[in-house]
């Protein structure tokens, strides 16, 4: 958590970052997980309301960071904003994934959720040094 922090504490004015962390259910209350992933993406879609949002997921688009800076962008040309949507340990139902704008994948690989957290801040940070000109991100 403290290295994500350091991150979005850098993020340039004009890209501010909100963290929003939704405790998961309890897996102790005799639910499956497909009952546990359908209340928690109930609560996601609550915050998310209309704005665009990516999911993030293993089996998604791999995106390089000029993609992200992209994205970026456009978002804050249009005033939008933008959400991206980390999954619990169990990951994140299908309701999810089917009204995410799409699927975002920063890796192949299964990462845990505190690990993403790290790697996404840390893009949002060099997505918006790209746009301002800033020497951080090196092609």
């Amino acid at each position: 958590m403290e290295a994500t922090q350091e991150y979005l504490q850098r993020m340039p004015r004009e890209y501010p970052v909100e963290l929003i962390e939704i405790k998961p259910d309890s897996r102790m209350t005799g639910r499956t997980t497909e009952q546990i992933l359908e209340a928690e993406s109930q609560r996601i879609l609550t915050h998310v309301g209309e704005m665009p949002a990516y999911a993030l997921d293993e089996r998604g688009q791999c995106w390089t960071t000029m993609d992200l800076a992209t994205t970026l962008q456009n978002t804050q040309r249009d005033a939008s904003g933008l959400c991206f949507i980390i999954g619990s340990a169990d990951g994140l139902h299908q309701r999810i994934k089917t009204q995410a704008r799409g699927l975002v994948a920063l890796s192949r690989m299964t990462l845990p959720h505190g690990m993403v957290r790290v790697i996404l801040s840390e893009q949002l940070y060099r997505a918006s040094m790209v746009l301002k000109g800033h020497p951080y991100h090196r092609e």
